[in-house]
């Protein structure tokens, strides 16, 4: 480097370095003086402030209604009445006598539905932090996996109801009860040469012809039946009979109906209620029947839907209030007016369209007979029904 490039170089230093000292005093010059314009700065600090605090409370309510919809919770408002709900009984079914629940009483009720074995499984692995007041269950299976999580009713409750629609310790309630029958295609069956029990379903002639849904609650609440019945070996026995006849297998027993009446088989293993609601949407030239073996047996048992309080429930009051208004006279009338199944309550006639149980050779277990579907499920797996 030059000695002129050196000088010039050490102006620039210099003057670099008066204007940072000048830079510095003014800075802190502002800062011992009193501020003139406090206004701007608060401003300027809050504004953006403001946005974002707004911004993240939007964010949390919408994240908690959405949990609300899709999970019920906890009571978020003490002022109301509230139930927390959880249905084994589909929403398209029991939503109706919910609202008018609703509406009568004032109460809000948050419901979750699934599988009556789908929210049993849920309640056995939220335990003691389950959020549910009240399970709601279609068959007496799959409320016996909870028994034990369940509290006493009232003895009130059971007012009106014969004992073989509850538990002996009486920690849950009958509702409705349906029985099991065999729904045929009127086109391809005469009732008349149908079995008279369930093993005449063994015969060749119903190879690829039979339809039934292994996986659903109240076919495994049947097997049960059996097993209580005829012994686990006589039941394999029959499983292996009907398998030996290429069974179809459907997830539920709705489309095991529609498919009866569509030809695609011809007998079906299913609830009775069922049938009748397509009769009602589609009338009396619906190609399907229901039939009751005349023997009777499992193939014809009465299997009940009830509802428990779990013993962690928050709204216990709730909790039994919904109960009662379900076994009420209005509400058994309004169950066998819109789903037809049979009332519990005495005096209360069942639809005219259904069989009368006097002429049904039905089969009824006391509840607590059919509080273990897992030996059920487990005859299933062991037939390589279930995986």
């Amino acid at each position: 480097m030059s000695y002129n490039q050196t000088g010039l170089y050490r102006s620039l230093i210099s003057v670099i370095t008066i204007g940072a000292i000048l830079a510095l005093a003014v800075v802190l010059t502002g800062c011992n003086t009193p501020a003139t314009t406090t206004e701007v700065v608060e401003t300027q600090v809050v504004v953006p402030q403001e946005k974002v605090v707004e911004v993240a409370t939007e964010k949390i309510v919408v994240e908690t209604q959405v949990k609300e919809v899709e999970v019920p919770g906890p009571v978020v408002d003490n002022t109301k009445r509230q139930l927390i709900l959880y249905s084994g009984r589909s929403e398209s079914l029991v939503a109706p006598i919910i609202a008018k629940f609703e509406a009568d009483t004032g109460i809000t009720v948050k419901a979750k539905f699934a599988k009556s074995g789908v929210i049993a499984a849920t309640i056995l692995e939220e335990g003691g932090n389950t959020f549910a007041d009240v399970f709601y269950s279609q068959d007496p299976g799959s409320l016996g996996l909870v028994q034990d999580m369940l509290q006493p009713l009232p003895n009130g409750i059971f007012a009106g109801f014969d004992e073989w629609t509850y538990p002996a310790d009486k920690t849950w309630a009958g509702i409705t009860a349906r029985t099991r029958n065999v729904v045929y295609n009127t086109d391809a069956v005469d009732p008349k040469d149908l079995p008279d029990d369930m093993w005449g379903y063994h015969d060749a002639k119903y190879k690829g012809k039979i339809g039934w849904a292994p996986t659903n609650s109240s076919f495994q609440t049947m097997v049960l039946a059996m097993i209580n019945e005829w012994g686990e070996d006589k039941t394999a026995e029959w499983l292996r009979g009907i398998q030996a006849n290429d069974p179809g297998v459907y997830p539920k027993n709705t489309p095991i109906v529609a498919a009866a009446a569509a030809g695609e088989v011809e007998v079906g293993f299913v609830n009775h209620y069922y049938l009748h609601r397509f009769i009602a949407e589609e009338g009396l030239e619906f190609k399907a029947r229901g039939y009751h073996p005349r023997d009777g047996g499992p193939g014809a048992l009465a299997m009940v839907s009830g509802a428990g309080v779990l013993e962690t429930a928050t709204n216990v009051a709730e909790a039994h209030e919904f109960i009662d208004y379900l076994q009420k006279e209005s509400s058994q009338e309004w169950f066998v007016e819109n789903t037809y199944e049979y009332p519990l309550l005495d005096g209360v006639e069942p639809d005219p369209n259904a069989r009368p149980w006097s002429e049904i050779k039905v089969t009824i277990d006391r509840p607590d007979q059919l509080g273990d579907l897992s030996r059920a499920v487990a005859l299933l797996q062991q037939e390589g029904i279930l995986p």
